[in-house]
């Protein structure tokens, strides 16, 4: 899952009250750990009863890590690269990040605008806001 700039702030101040990258996602992966999952039209909702984080599918494709190593192998600037399986986040050059990854079948995606990369064995998510729940997401979750 990447993250908007909106979603990032809205987590920090609703869960880590500090805008560190690593503490952002380590509050979001714990707040995924107990939330329900409810997919409603190409929308994604990940809700606990109390707060709701939105999200929607992003195009990845299934690549072999090498396949991926040959895509990033020229890009010089800085990423925000999140590899999903171990919840590892770093803001990085994408080819270093590669070669703490093992080898194996990954969902890939790369934004080149806001400088983002997703490798995973899930499908890539982008989360756009985190709020309070809704009443019918709170029924949601304390009746499933």
């Amino acid at each position: 899952m990447i993250l908007t700039n909106h979603a990032k702030e809205r987590i920090a101040k609703r869960l880590v009250k500090k805008r560190k990258l690593d503490r952002i996602y380590s509050a979001l992966f714990s707040f995924l750990k107990d939330a329900v999952r409810v997919e409603v039209e190409g929308t994604v909702i990940f809700t606990d009863g109390k707060k709701t984080l939105v999200a929607t599918k992003l195009n990845g494709e299934l690549l072999d890590l090498k396949e991926i190593v040959k895509r990033a192998r020229n890009i010089e600037d800085t990423y925000e690269c999140v590899f999903w399986d171990k919840k590892l986040v770093k803001i990085t050059k994408p080819r270093k990040f590669l070669c703490e990854i093992p080898p194996g079948k990954y969902y890939f995606y790369m934004n080149r605008e806001k400088k983002s990369m997703y490798i995973g064995t899930q499908e890539p998510l982008l989360a756009l806001t985190f709020r309070p729940a809704k009443r019918w997401e709170r029924a949601l979750f304390y009746f499933t």
